[in-house]
């Protein structure tokens, strides 16, 4: 039976009734929004926003008039205005400690395309080098400094920043010294490990020397290593300034690196060795470059029977400053710096820090000193003759010797020839036959009569 003719022309009519009454929004998703002539574009999004690839545009846009496209102003307007509309399906930002200043506003579309991007799935202008985003806010300055940090350079600027909210200042992902040690683990493995920790890292953040995107010095650095440590350790810079005496380590390059760990350390004073093999990395060596060549300390030391006290605590720096000093090689009190140096007060103190004080006070003596002759202190002798008063060294060595009392066996330089001491010890004297006089002998208990 064929269908009648008015049946079928009154449904065809019914269906074209109900389509012309439908919103004009809801023809619009389904057939006009994208075409050719109007929204073309949209199509060709790589990364689409949810609501654009499901073709969904009521979801953020409400048409106000009839006639679309208007022939002024616009037909259609978005639900809600600002990040309202983004909450409808994101969750809420705003309640952590920081917020990022175009979240706080409600301003999402100051960094998101809403319709979707053509670089990555978070409707950013790109997806991985955020530089270009980040700088329509922040100075771009702070990226052009001389030695970049790896993340900024890349611009992954999130990988140390949330984007819309933080617990930190900032935007930090986490607190400063996680975040750093997050990529840096030997850091974080001598930090929680090493007995000695810089007080800068325990007490402040890793940005009060270091700066986070570009610095102008290497390891990124806020300024050069000597003015970064000058700003908490100043009386040591000033000290080494004004020092007459100054220690040739602080001016290489590497300044206070040479001998000190910037984070962590296993020795005092955040030494990167124990501190005699800091100092025999350079004074442990033949160097004949220079104009007045390094002594090789750890040759004169090597093997020897007697070592300093100091030297035996591996504590070089108990005489020496290793920052500068006034005093003839970085000593850290008075000592002559010429072989011929009468006794006067004051200018033998450095050997008299830790040695009797009146050791070179008194002609006469039965307690300040063993080496005497009788009561004549042979100290007294030796050092304060007016006209030719010897300094400790004539007879002494500073380091190390074979002998009792660091007595010298090749003895002292004296220009270019090096005095015998000859030097023998008895249980209550001894005797010695240097080049400078004759044999002589001295006993304590029974004194040798040189007046006869």
């Amino acid at each position: 039976m064929k269908p009648d003719f008015y049946f079928v022309r009154g449904l065809i009519l019914g269906c074209f009734m109900v389509v012309a009454c439908l919103p004009f929004s809801a023809v619009a998703m389904v057939e006009s929004c994208s075409t050719a002539d109007c929204h073309a574009d949209l199509n060709d999004i790589e990364f689409s926003h949810m609501p654009v690839a499901d073709g969904d545009c009521t979801a953020c846009h409400e048409q106000v008039t009839e006639q679309h496209p208007a022939q002024t102003g616009s037909s259609f307007q978005l639900v809600e205005a600002g990040a309202k509309l983004c909450y409808q399906c994101h969750d809420k930002y705003g309640r952590k400690l920081t917020v990022h200043a175009p979240v706080a506003e409600g301003d999402c579309l100051s960094c998101h395309d809403p319709h979707g991007s053509n670089q990555g799935p978070k409707l950013l202008p790109t997806d991985h080098d955020l530089t270009a985003l980040c700088s329509n806010c922040h100075d771009s300055a702070m990226f052009t400094e001389a030695f970049g940090h790896g993340p900024a350079v890349a611009g992954a600027c999130t990988q140390c920043h949330n984007p819309h909210e933080a617990n930190q200042l900032g935007l930090l992902a986490k607190a400063p010294q996680q975040l750093c040690t997050g990529c840096h683990a030997d850091i974080a493995e001598g930090l929680a490990n090493a007995p000695i920790i810089h007080t800068a890292v325990k007490d402040s953040s890793c940005t009060a020397c270091h700066n986070p995107h570009s610095a102008p010095a290497a390891k990124l650095l806020s300024q050069e290593i000597e003015a970064v440590c000058m700003e908490c350790h100043g009386d040591v810079g000033r000290k080494a300034k004004k020092a007459k005496v100054k220690h040739a380590a602080l001016y290489r390059p590497e300044k206070c690196s040479t001998c000190h760990a910037a984070h962590f350390s296993q020795h005092a004073a955040l030494l990167a060795q124990p501190e005699q093999d800091v100092c025999l990395s350079c004074h442990g060596q033949d160097d004949y470059s220079r104009s007045k060549p390094l002594k090789n300390i750890a040759k004169d030391i090597a093997g020897k029977s007697h070592l300093h006290g100091p030297l035996q605590d591996g504590q070089c720096s108990a005489c020496h400053d290793p920052h500068g000093s006034d005093n003839t090689r970085m000593l850290t009190g008075p000592y002559p710096a010429s072989f011929y140096h009468p006794y006067t007060t004051g200018c033998y103190d450095f050997c008299l820090q830790c040695h009797d004080k009146n050791l070179l006070r008194f002609e006469q003596t039965t307690i300040y000193t063993d080496f005497r002759n009788g009561k004549q202190n042979l100290h007294y002798l030796h050092v304060a003759n007016k006209y030719k008063g010897r300094s400790c060294r004539a007879c002494h060595e500073p380091h190390a010797a074979n002998l009792e009392k660091l007595m010298s066996e090749e003895g002292a330089d004296f220009g270019d020839w090096k005095i015998p001491t000859r030097f023998v010890k008895t249980a209550t004297g001894g005797s010695c036959s240097p080049g400078c006089h004759q044999t002589f002998e001295y006993d304590r208990e029974n004194p040798v009569d040189y007046q006869k």
